[in-house]
């Protein structure tokens, strides 16, 4: 299975399409941030200001070698706000897949009619396409470059200067996937395959799965009354039963292989069973 591992790296001229980063969005920063932190064994790598303008305040913090951002509203009326509103409380907001030619994604996106919600750039360090929500459905998806950003233990614009000093993987140790939920997920499906260029195939559970060159996106039915968003994502972990432990202590709710954070279903899967 594809993943966003860098000892799984596949070659460079097939790493196209990489699931490097999952945001989630709450309604204040820091308890957010605390309990992935403090359950996950992971640590914080950078806090950019510059998204102050969005009316947000972030962390991101690296798994592996993808990361997960949370983002936090500073003043009403904001966009982040409004999602919190609308899907009932904090939770997935967007999917960030970064490629080796963003020009092609950019071609591909506009023959598709896909609008560009916000275009984002740093210099010549970094470009980003925010797609239009109503185009994609499911979350906010964007597809971004980062110079000299092939290897995945290098360069990643959104993670900030220094991110590879500040990896853990004593407990959490690759983000594997993003679960996408929708009264139809089939539909839904088919849409993300036609925006990324990428197959859909069938998962264990009979559900559609599109599998990036790193990493995968999995569509299931939307069943908690929360409607269509980005419901959960994946992570590999040493010891799910670490995990369960810890979240429980904690008071946030758990399942057979999953814990609940940030408004988020994060399935836990076993390292030394993930082949």
């Amino acid at each position: 299975q594809p993943t966003c591992d860098a000892a799984r790296s596949v070659t460079k001229e097939t790493q196209t399409m990489r699931l490097r980063q999952i945001c989630l969005v709450a309604p204040e920063l820091e308890p957010a941030v605390a309990a992935l932190t403090d359950i996950l064994g992971l640590s914080v790598c950078f806090r950019d200001d510059a998204v102050a303008k969005y009316g947000l305040v972030n962390a991101v913090i690296p798994v592996g070698t993808c990361f997960l951002e949370v983002v936090a509203p500073t003043r009403p009326d904001t966009a982040a706000g409004r999602y919190l509103q609308r899907r009932g409380g904090a939770g997935g907001y967007m999917v960030i897949i970064d490629t080796l030619d963003l020009a092609a994604a950019e071609r591909h996106v506009a023959a598709l009619g896909v609008r560009v919600a916000n275009p984002l750039s740093h210099g010549d360090e970094y470009r980003g396409l925010q797609l239009h929500p109503r185009d994609t459905g499911g979350a906010l998806l964007e597809l971004n470059w980062t110079r000299d950003g092939a290897s995945l233990t290098g360069p990643y614009h959104p993670a900030g200067p220094d991110w590879q000093r500040h990896v853990r993987n004593d407990i959490a140790t690759a983000l594997r996937g993003a679960e996408l939920q929708s009264d139809d997920p089939a539909t839904l499906a088919a849409r993300w395959a036609s925006i990324l260029d990428h197959p859909i195939a069938t998962g264990a559970t009979g559900d559609p799965v599109i599998t990036l060159d790193l990493g995968a996106l999995r569509f299931v039915r939307a069943t908690d009354g929360r409607g269509e968003g980005l419901g959960g994502i994946d992570v590999a972990v040493r010891d799910p039963a670490v995990v369960r432990a810890a979240a429980a202590a904690r008071g946030y709710p758990v399942g057979p292989d999953s814990v609940m954070l940030c408004g988020t279903r994060i399935r836990l899967i076993d390292e030394s069973q993930d082949t």
